[in-house]
């Protein structure tokens, strides 16, 4: 087995994965090859674990947020299997351990999280490589694993690499021709980078919620909106539907909405404004930043004032 680094776990693996930056440690989870019997069918009855099957790909066990069965059709494409691994697989696991897991890209402002929010196509990935081309470190890339301790979100790094259009990184000014598609066949191409990866948790501060509109603009929305938006994008929502699942993923989804502020996030689907939108956010985050300031100093004046009448 290999040990690898992902989601601040240690990963024991007898799939190796390129796309990880290698570790060592005592394992948090481990993945393996095996047959998916009819005992292992028996534990996922217990509700601890989950039994899904790939049509044309094989079938994954997850077992109470530890362990990860692969049993494969003979001659699937390697590629294909780690893409579904280290995306929804995966998500059911973290989710397994307590996490919020939702569809969305975050990078590193001022050490601070900011994601990016929405469905596959959106721009999410678009959007994170416009601002790693800007000087900005990137935390995840579609796969965004919250921990929410009383009122501060916390998000784990995943690993260094963007899978993204040939069209967007083409604008970015990458070449295209040295990259190679996710998996066989994939419309996306995977972009690895050796910089700009933000390795250890930062405190999540904004999300933005993506949309397709006329111009560009950020408005606030309000937390019930926020909490319609959390649920439907919410990775392998469709998959564990136990009522405890649900009642923890209600529970987290307001949890984070008392923690991090939301914004609607529209924009014209054009590759060429990509540094205006980077700008965009730059502006809003900024004097996101100043509020938070600001408050903190009334709130300091405002502790003095108390103690001085004392």
């Amino acid at each position: 087995m290999k040990f690898y680094k992902a989601y601040n776990l240690c990963i024991a693996s007898e799939l190796q994965f390129p796309e990880l930056i290698e570790t060592e440690g005592e394992p948090d989870a481990i993945v393996r090859f095996g047959n998916i019997d009819d005992a292992i069918a028996t534990q996922y009855e217990s509700g601890k674990s989950f039994l899904g099957e790939i049509p044309e790909v094989g079938k994954f066990f997850i077992h109470s947020g530890r362990e990860i069965v692969i049993n494969t059709v003979p001659g699937v494409d390697e590629a294909l299997i780690r893409t579904l691994l280290l995306g929804p697989v995966l998500c059911v696991l973290l989710r397994q351990r307590g996490l919020l897991v939702i569809h969305a890209s975050c990078i590193d402002i001022n050490n601070k999280g900011v994601a990016f929010m929405g469905g596959s196509g959106w721009g999410k990935s678009t959007l994170a490589t416009a601002f790693h081309n800007h000087g900005y470190s990137v935390l995840t890339d579609d796969v965004l694993p919250i921990q929410l301790e009383g009122r501060q979100a916390i998000v784990f790094p995943a690993y260094p690499q963007f899978k993204v259009f040939p069209e967007a990184l083409s604008c970015l000014g990458h070449d295209t021709k040295s990259l190679s598609p996710i998996y066989q066949n994939a419309p996306k191409l995977s972009y690895k980078f050796t910089s700009g990866f933000q390795q250890t948790p930062l405190p999540l501060q904004r999300i933005y919620v993506l949309d397709k509109g006329s111009e560009h603009a950020i408005t606030k929305i309000q937390p019930q909106e926020a909490f319609v938006e959390l649920v439907r994008h919410t990775r392998a929502m469709n998959l564990l539907t136990e009522k405890e699942f649900v009642t923890s993923h209600l529970h987290l989804c307001t949890q984070l909405i008392q923690s991090v502020s939301f914004c609607r996030f529209t924009r014209k689907p054009s590759l060429e404004d990509l540094p205006d939108l980077v700008k965009l956010v730059e502006d809003d985050i900024a004097q996101l930043t100043a509020q938070d300031d600001s408050r903190n100093v009334d709130q300091t004046s405002s502790s003095y004032s108390l103690a001085t009448k004392d």
